[in-house]
C-alpha cells in the first residue's frame, strides 16, 4: 500500500509546484497544473534562457530560474515536476525526494531499472508520491478501449500491433525505442494488466551512428498475447495507431483521427471445430459491421496532473506510479540488450 503523508498534504489548501524543464512539454505541464483548483506553479527552471523568456511571456506569474536547486530547496514548493532529458531524470528526482518533495517524472522514468528502484525506495521511505508521465493511459480513447476489452466484447485478446512513426525529432541521449515506445508499452501494460515474459527488438541506425532511428519490438505475455511495437523517426507521415485483435472482434485506435479515434470491427477468423479429412477443413471469415463509440474529448495531461495531486492529497493510487515506470524501463532495457546482442529474445524473469 502506498504510504504518502496524505494527512499533512490534505491540510494544506494549495499545492505549490515547481517545473524543471521548459522545452516542448514543460509549458504544457505548467498550463495544466495552473488550471487545476488549489494548485499553483511557482517556479519554472531551464538552462536555456530563451525558453525561460517564453515561459515568462506565457505565464508572467511564474518565477523563472536556471538553478534547479533554488526550486528544489524552496520551502513553499510541495512537488517537483521533472521534464528534462532522460539522462538527468534520476539525479533531479533524487534531489527532489531527498528534499521532501513529491515528484512527477516524464517518461521514461530513468536510464536504468536500478535508478528507478532507488527512486521508488526513497519515495516509499519518505512517504512521498512518485508518479511517471505515461500520458496515454489517461487518454479517453485508451481508457474506453480497456473497458471494451475487460467487458469481454472482443473475446480473448490474441495480439496487439502498435505503430508510432514520424519524421524526427531526433534525440541525443536515447534511441527511438526509448523515445517513442514507452507510450505504446505503457498502453499495452495498462490494457492487459500483465507484464511480458520476453522481449525481442531489432533496429537500425541510419542518421546518427549508434542511435537506432527505426526499431521493431516484440513482447510475449504469459497469457499468450503477442504484441509488436514499431517506432520510427524516419517516416514521412505521422502515424499513431494500435490494433487489438480479439477472438470475436477487433479494435483499431488511431490517435491522429480528430473524432472517431476508436473503431470496433465485428470481424474474425473461425476454424472448424472438427473435420475428418483434409478436404473437410476450411477457415470461415466473419465480416460484420463497424462502429465508433462516442468518446468525450478531454485533455489527458489534465487528468494526469489531477491524478498526481490526488496522490499527494489522499494517497490515491494512479495508473502510472513509479512502479509502473519501473516496468516500462525494464522492458526498454531488455530491448536494448536484444538490440546489442542481436538475440532472439531476452527474458524478463
Amino acid at each position: 500500500m502506498d504510504n504518502y503523508n496524505s494527512e499533512a498534504s490534505s491540510m494544506k489548501p494549495e499545492i505549490v509546484v515547481g517545473v524543471i524543464g521548459c522545452g516542448y512539454w514543460g509549458p504544457n505541464l505548467i498550463r495544466n497544473f495552473n488550471a487545476l483548483p488549489d494548485c499553483r506553479v511557482k517556479w519554472a527552471c531551464d538552462q536555456d534562457q530563451p525558453r525561460l523568456d517564453r515561459v515568462t511571456n506565457l505565464f508572467p506569474e511564474v518565477c523563472c530560474t536556471r538553478d534547479a536547486e533554488q526550486l528544489i530547496q524552496d520551502p513553499d514548493v510541495d512537488a517537483v515536476v521533472v521534464a528534462t532529458p532522460v539522462s538527468t531524470h534520476f539525479e533531479l528526482a533524487r534531489r527532489g525526494l531527498a528534499a521532501g518533495k513529491h515528484v512527477f517524472i516524464e517518461k521514461p522514468m530513468a536510464r536504468t531499472s536500478e535508478e528507478c528502484s532507488q527512486l521508488i525506495a526513497l519515495a516509499d521511505a519518505e512517504g512521498l508520491a512518485l508518479m511517471v508521465g505515461h500520458t496515454f493511459v489517461y487518454n479517453a480513447a485508451v481508457r474506453q478501449m480497456k473497458e471494451i476489452i475487460d467487458s469481454g466484447e472482443i473475446g480473448r485478446v490474441l495480439y496487439i500491433g502498435a505503430q508510432r512513426l514520424n519524421l524526427g525529432l531526433f534525440q541525443r541521449d536515447i534511441n527511438v525505442a526509448w523515445d517513442l515506445a514507452p507510450h505504446d508499452i505503457s498502453i499495452i501494460l495498462y490494457l492487459l494488466g500483465e507484464r511480458p515474459e520476453t522481449v525481442t527488438c531489432q533496429g537500425q541506425s541510419h542518421v546518427a551512428n549508434g542511435v537506432e532511428d527505426v526499431t521493431n519490438m516484440s513482447l510475449l505475455f504469459p497469457s499468450g498475447v503477442f504484441a509488436t511495437i514499431q517506432s520510427s523517426w524516419l517516416d514521412p507521415n505521422k502515424v499513431r495507431r494500435m490494433t487489438v485483435v480479439g477472438e470475436s472482434k477487433m479494435i483499431v485506435y488511431d490517435d491522429t483521427e480528430p473524432l472517431e479515434k476508436l473503431r470496433i470491427y465485428d470481424k474474425r477468423v473461425e476454424a472448424p471445430s472438427r473435420y475428418d479429412t483434409f478436404g473437410d477443413f476450411f477457415y470461415s471469415y466473419h465480416y460484420g459491421g463497424v462502429y465508433s463509440p462516442y468518446i468525450e474529448q478531454k485533455e489527458p495531461l489534465r487528468l494526469e496532473s489531477q491524478r498526481f495531486l490526488n496522490m499527494i492529497r489522499t494517497g490515491e493510487a494512479s495508473e502510472s506510479h513509479g512502479r509502473d515506470g519501473l516496468e516500462v524501463v525494464r522492458i526498454l532495457e531488455a530491448a536494448s540488450r536484444s538490440l546489442a546482442e542481436r538475440t532472439a529474445a531476452v527474458s524478463l524473469e
